[in-house]
């Protein structure tokens, strides 16, 4: 019986079972994630085929892109067969994915509903171990002027100032803004905190006829919307 085509090198492998020409042949859908970082790699080590080891790679973060989008040019070179040039092509890869779901996103230019606004944040916040604070910048038709940082704190919690986000909105000539911050913990049920800073600012905003839409806690895969939620 043949041996698995894995435990040979690419070169030797049945065409179909080639990432590269399996890609061109069949196309990029078919192709699975392990198959698709070995094209990056190029080649395994003495142990592993350039499938296996990606196969490893993505084992260790529970295969799952997002934890593996977190992991340094340093983390990646302890795998075998990883050195610094390869390590640096999966990290690229994956900056050009998380940038492609930014360009998508601001493609729409009008925010039309909490997942809209989740996705302008989702390329910004999504594999951070920290919180980072941003709000959306709206024109009267909703249409987006800016998409801003304002704030970054700790694993704990961040500290987001309504003097500057009130600063900003008046700067670009604001009419509503839409706020929104990560929870490492991917659990996006709002803290105390949250719930009375979002009072705060909005309490600020109506003062300067700022309208604040939403805030929107965001997950890795999921989001909470303080407007759907009634709490806004």
């Amino acid at each position: 019986m043949e041996k698995n085509p894995t435990k040979r090198p690419i070169s030797q492998w049945a065409e179909d079972d080639r990432p590269r020409e399996k890609l061109a042949i069949k196309g990029k859908s078919v192709l699975s994630d392990a198959e698709l970082i070995a094209i990056l790699i190029g080649s395994g080590n003495t142990e592993q085929s350039a499938v296996e080891l990606s196969q490893q790679i993505l084992k260790d973060v529970d295969d799952n892109l997002i934890e593996l989008s977190k992991l340094s040019i340093t983390d990646l070179q302890k795998y075998k067969g990883i050195g610094e040039a390869k390590a640096i092509s999966i990290v690229a890869a994956l900056e050009l994915g998380k940038r492609r779901l930014s360009s998508k996103a601001l493609s729409k230019k009008k925010v039309t509903s909490s997942r809209d606004a989740y996705d302008l944040f989702l390329p910004f916040l999504m594999d951070r171990y920290d919180e980072e604070f941003r709000m959306l910048l709206l024109d009267r038709s909703n249409k987006i002027i800016k998409n801003l940082s304002v704030g970054e704190g700790g694993f704990a919690g961040t500290v987001a100032d309504p003097k500057k986000i009130f600063k900003l909105a008046l700067q670009h000539n604001a009419s509503s803004i839409i706020l929104g911050h990560n929870h490492p913990s991917n659990n996006t049920s709002p803290s105390d905190t949250d719930i009375s800073l979002t009072k705060k600012i909005r309490r600020a905003g109506e003062s300067l006829d700022i309208s604040v839409l939403d805030h929107i806690i965001v997950g890795n895969d999921t989001y909470y919307s303080f407007a759907d939620e009634g709490v806004i």
